[in-house]
């Protein structure tokens, strides 16, 4: 058993005291199904209740502050056997299998939506009599006030932020994982209308995040199902960009796995959605730039260059013009999107200054894989050997440093069109190399 887990490490303290989780639960003054969520690590017990759980406990508050927030072995902190003697366990720890860790997050996430998408389904007048009754019972169950939501909406920034700097997206689903339950218990609680909607437009955003996540993974029906959810969640919220901007990821997955037409009406509804957002935002400037991405794959140049302008138009707006979460589109992307266009309808005359022009810009290491591709796309087309093995050799040292199935989607789009130049040996080997990432990123 390994004691740097919270949630071992706390049921290992309760069962010592002679407690079940229901038993736990009535001395503390809560559901028996929270006490599951606290030894699970997916939620940590509000500072008013922890007198009482570590009274029961037989604990000091710190002692109770060391059980709930671990730190493993060989960080700086707790370690994992100062933790099992304060659980009560004589045990030495085991390192977890990081596979299995990852594929039970996963797991826990997916739970969790299905809990989640079912409190969203439920109507808001059916999940209070009123505002005044709910508020009235708040001190005995601790309703969710302004100040919590505007707490919630900080971190649920911040983990936009750390997404975005992560090197290996995966590692932020725990994190992930852990601000939905609290925004689900947030759902649960008493409110007010106002605050539930609050609560529906924090879960829509971060649903996007998760579905980013899973997206980055290659996992595209767990990111499909996100952004199903996050469009619910919009809708319950009232925020049509919002809806909008999970509609259009939710497309994208069918422009990126080549499905234009199924792409194309979800699109338009994302558009006329937008259309009723705010306008000082740049909501529907970014889905005319997935619309063009879309029209490229139909072969449309001319509606493709319509939708390029008036994503272009961004460039017109004042101030603000995205959050840095869910919205992140300012037209610093232009160049790389119409690139990546014209090399779809079979245009490198026209793609390649884009390209280069994009190549210019500071792009993280993700789109700079993706304009890579298309600039040994192009390479393809010129049958140019050299031009081919120098840009896709500089996407494979991405994919293996990030592990993003992004980029290793990119590579394997790419790979077909490799076949005409396998005669030269350079691009024998390149094809080996791809083979082997392909296959190294499936197991």
């Amino acid at each position: 058993m390994f004691m740097g887990d919270r949630r071992e490490a706390f049921a290992a303290r309760r069962e010592l005291m002679g407690y079940t989780q229901e038993s736990l639960a009535a001395a503390v003054g809560v559901e028996f199904s929270t006490v599951g969520r606290w030894e699970r690590g997916d939620l940590t017990p509000q500072p008013y209740r922890r007198p009482r759980i570590a009274k029961a406990l037989g604990l000091t508050l710190e002692e109770l502050g060391t059980l709930l927030t671990p730190t493993p072995s060989g960080q700086n902190g707790t370690s994992a056997v100062v933790l099992a003697q304060i659980a009560g366990a004589d045990v030495l720890p085991v390192q977890p299998d990081l596979a299995e860790t990852d594929d039970m997050n996963r797991r826990d996430l997916l739970r969790l939506f299905s809990m989640t998408g079912a409190l969203l389904a439920l109507p808001a007048a059916e999940s209070a009599v009123c505002d005044a009754e709910r508020l009235a019972a708040a001190a005995q169950t601790g309703a969710v006030d302004s100040t919590a939501v505007a707490e919630f909406e900080q971190l649920n920034s911040h983990l936009w932020r750390v997404y975005a700097f992560a090197p290996t997206k995966s590692q932020v689903l725990p994190l992930v994982r852990a601000q939905l339950d609290v925004l689900s218990e947030g759902l649960r609680r008493p409110q007010t209308s106002a605050t539930r909607q609050r609560l529906c437009e924090l879960s829509a955003d971060l649903f996007q995040l998760a579905g980013e996540i899973f997206f980055d993974g290659d996992r595209y029906t767990d990111a499909a199902h996100c952004y199903t959810l996050a469009a619910t969640a919009s809708k319950e919220a009232n925020t049509p960009d919002l809806w909008a901007c999970a509609l259009a990821r939710h497309a994208f997955i069918a422009v990126y796995e080549r499905r234009f037409t199924e792409a194309a009406p979800i699109l338009e509804l994302a558009a006329d959605l937008a259309r009723r957002g705010d306008p000082a935002l740049s909501t529907r400037h970014w889905i005319a730039a997935v619309q063009a991405e879309t029209f490229a794959g139909l072969g449309d140049l001319d509606t493709c260059q319509r939708a390029l302008d008036t994503a272009a138009e961004v460039e017109h707006l004042q101030g603000r013009v995205h959050n840095g979460g869910w919205l992140r589109f300012d037209g610093s992307r232009l160049a790389e999107e119409r690139g990546t266009c014209y090399v779809t309808l079979g245009r490198p005359d026209l793609a390649e200054a884009a390209l280069t022009d994009a190549l210019a810009g500071n792009l993280t290491a993700r789109r700079k894989a993706g304009v890579l591709t298309d600039l040994a796309m192009i390479g393809v087309h010129r049958r140019d050997p050299e031009q081919v093995v120098s840009y896709t050799n500089a996407v494979l040292a991405t994919a293996r440093q990030t592990g993003s199935g992004v980029v290793v989607r990119k590579l394997r789009g790419l790979q077909p069109h490799l076949a005409t130049l396998l005669a030269d040996q350079q691009i024998q080997q390149l094809d080996a190399e791809i083979n082997s990432l392909i296959g190294s990123h499936a197991a």
